[in-house]
């Protein structure tokens, strides 16, 4: 039988010291010393684990829990849109009329930053994944078609433009982890034009376009969820439908173009 001397003890660390003790006990046998010593390192163990989980579990708040138990949600968004035209030229491009001395050789139409999208949404909930929303407002955007001559001269046609917008959006979202969560989103926007002034602008040469706009929309959002409210930037893409191009004055985007659509990219900041 092995005796604990007061030397080991004081070098050995205390799970150790333990241990011996526990296994020196003369009254057990070899068999009953090696269960209880397995039995003392499986506590040990344990004992240590649990301190460790204890030292780096951090709590953290659930905002808003009963969130999906509503069946509708309110809330407001302010976008920051980037558009375009997308052009399709007319057969005529392709070739120079002899009586036009001085015919364009190049259309093109650039990004533009738009002012601001600013209204209001309404989110209803279908399901755990899917949601319907939408979220009408108002949009003053503005886009130009760029001109290039054969004398090397340009000309820049700048369309502003406020619209009433009229989506309808089918929101596919992801499980929630705590307090945040992806989703997915597209559907189709109805667009209505109010404020152009259309003799002005055959008077300086501006394109002739359709006062209405349906478009394909489709993008990605992160919803965070916060105290009191819940904030979700997204991302999204438009893409007209329809050719908002109508033939009319003799300017030259009539000449030469046949098909305008809009195509946009919008980042919005939604709060619910």
């Amino acid at each position: 039988m092995d005796t604990a001397h007061l030397r080991r003890r004081v070098d050995l660390h205390w799970p150790q010291t333990l241990i011996n003790h526990l296994a020196s006990p003369f009254w057990l046998g070899k068999r009953s010393r090696n269960r209880l010593t397995i039995t003392a390192i499986l506590l040990l163990v344990a004992a240590q684990t649990a301190t460790a989980q204890s030292s780096t579990y951090k709590y953290t708040r659930k905002f808003k829990e009963d969130y999906d138990f509503k069946p509708i949600h309110f809330g407001f968004y302010f976008g920051l849109p980037t558009t375009r035209y997308g052009l399709t030229y007319a057969p005529a491009f392709a070739t120079a009329t002899p009586t036009d001395p001085n015919p364009v050789v190049r259309i093109t139409s650039p990004n533009n930053m738009g002012l601001l999208r600013v209204g209001f949404l309404v989110n209803a909930f279908l399901d755990d994944n899917f949601d319907l929303r939408t979220n009408p407002g108002i949009s003053i955007i503005s886009r130009s078609i760029n001109y290039t001559f054969a004398d090397g001269t340009e000309k820049a046609n700048l369309v502003e433009s406020a619209w009433v917008e009229l989506p309808l959006l089918l929101k596919y979202k992801s499980a929630r982890r705590v307090n945040s969560r992806m989703y997915l989103i597209g559907g189709a926007s109805l667009g209505i034009e109010t404020n152009r002034k259309r003799r002005e602008d055959t008077s300086q040469g501006l394109p002739n376009t359709a006062s209405t706009d349906l478009s394909l929309e489709y993008g990605v959002g992160f919803e965070q969820f916060l105290e009191y409210f819940k904030f979700a930037p997204e991302l999204r893409f438009s893409h007209s439908l329809v050719n908002a191009f109508k033939p009319g004055a003799s300017t030259p985007a009539a000449a030469n173009i046949q098909r305008l659509t809009t195509h946009t990219i919008t980042l919005y900041l939604n709060f619910e």
